[in-house]
């Protein structure tokens, strides 16, 4: 069994203007955001063997909030490949650089997070399915689990969705249950 984590980059900031697309950083929603996501990766054992994250600076700094949430051995690959595609998803990526992960995340940008999300899935949990197929917000965390031992090498429609987690939605189920967030 092995486990595939979509995590596309959290909001970034419009604000600079004389900024290319690449250099965007994160918004304040962002750099909020990351952290938590990271804090429920943490939480619910969601840790990641291998990391292919996008060399774009919102890409780039969303990975450095969730690391701190990570007290594990694992592989991290910035790969400016995964900002330029010009594929429909990240599957051939995937396969060249996923290596033997079990547990591989992909740190991302739409509409080829989005795409790749929907061409893996074929079921899983009816809610998550039905917030997937609505959109992949910033910050959002797709969980699909495979039956192949490796995350590099998965077939359209062989994934099952286990979760679909947004930062607004955590954010709001947690304040309802009066759950501070630590800092790690």
């Amino acid at each position: 069994m092995s486990r595939l984590l979509l995590f596309r980059h959290a909001k970034s900031s419009w604000n600079e203007t004389s900024l290319t697309d690449f250099d965007r950083p994160l918004a304040q929603r962002g750099l909020r955001a990351a952290p938590m996501m990271g804090q429920y990766m943490q939480a619910n054992d969601l840790l990641p063997d291998r990391i292919l994250c996008s060399s774009a600076m919102r890409t780039r700094e969303t990975l450095a909030a969730i690391l701190p949430f990570f007290h594990h051995d694992l592989k991290i690959e910035l790969l400016r490949e995964i900002y330029d595609t010009h594929d429909d998803d990240y599957r051939a990526l995937i396969a060249t650089h996923g290596g033997d992960a079990e547990t591989l995340m992909v740190i991302g940008h739409n509409p080829s997070i989005h795409d790749t999300a929907l061409v893996l899935v074929s079921d899983g949990d009816p809610g998550a399915m039905q917030r997937l197929r609505e959109g992949f917000p910033t910050g959002a965390l797709a969980v699909i689990d495979f039956d192949e031992p490796t995350a590099s090498t998965p077939e359209p429609g062989s994934g099952r969705l286990v979760a679909f987690i947004k930062p607004r939605e955590l954010e709001a189920m947690l304040a309802e249950h009066g759950v501070a967030l630590s800092q790690n």
